[in-house]
């Protein structure tokens, strides 16, 4: 892949709000990922803030991009997680679509599933909060 092609890649990601994208060709293979954590706002600016906990000990899982949310890789599977599941930091806890392209979203802290905020399959905005967790 040549500096143009993957200059395409960033700009891309960027400005669908993509996570990540990965582009095949041959047997060659290419990843290019970001983060979209919200970032210190300017003097005067409202920092965009995950809501507050809806209960003590507990906090949520917010949607990293705009799409449609899936709690299962296929219909055919298990969800990735459930109620009562304890997950890790890292731990895959469902799928964002967006444009065609398959988005994991990962557990940002462990804790223990308490409650699903969304359904499958349903659309999902940035911020939005999907799984509530009890802290560990």
């Amino acid at each position: 892949m040549d500096e143009n092609q993957l200059r395409e890649l960033i700009r891309l990601l960027k400005e669908e709000g993509l996570t990540e994208i990965t582009v095949c060709e041959g047997d060659e293979r290419i990843t290019v990922r970001q983060d979209l954590a919200p970032r210190a706002a300017p003097a005067g600016e409202q920092a965009l803030q995950p809501t507050a906990s809806i209960e003590d000990g507990t906090f949520a899982l917010t949607a990293p991009l705009v799409g449609t949310f899936y709690s299962r890789p296929s219909p055919e599977d298990e969800p990735f997680v459930e109620p009562g599941a304890i997950v890790a930091a890292g731990d895959v806890i469902g799928i964002i679509e967006a444009m065609k392209v398959m988005n994991e979203v990962h557990a940002d802290e462990p804790g223990r599933v308490r409650r699903l905020l969304v359904v499958d399959g349903q659309a999902v905005e940035y911020g939005q909060e999907l799984v509530l967790f009890e802290r560990l």
